[in-house]
């Protein structure tokens, strides 16, 4: 029992951090193309070409991601973002819910 309540009490924590993101509204663009900017050392923003990972530009244009075949959505990416994986870094505790929204923005605007 008590493990199920933690196993509820983790899933509840990550959903309400998930939500705060879009509680914020539709973020800063401008402010997300500075955060871009530690992401430009291996993602192109303005190209499809690869870098050490895909280009980003049109990035919420395309039907699915390319590193997981996922749905294009706020939450594949922002999840993408927070978890990272296959080389990428996992951001969740190193961007506040502040910045991973302005990201978001400027991720729409490419």
């Amino acid at each position: 029992m008590q493990k199920s309540l933690s196993l509820f009490m983790l899933g509840a924590f990550a959903l309400a951090g998930s939500a705060s993101v879009y509680a914020q509204g539709t973020g800063d663009a401008a402010k997300g193309k500075e955060v871009f900017e530690q992401c430009s050392v291996c993602h192109n923003a303005d190209s499809t070409d690869r870098k050490m990972g895909p280009g980003l530009k049109g990035l919420f244009k395309k039907s699915k991601l390319d590193s997981n075949g996922k749905p294009v959505s706020d939450a594949n990416v922002l999840d993408k973002i927070n978890e990272g994986g296959n080389g990428m870094p996992a951001y969740k505790d190193m961007l506040t819910a502040d910045e991973k929204a302005n990201l978001l923005a400027y991720l729409k605007t490419l």
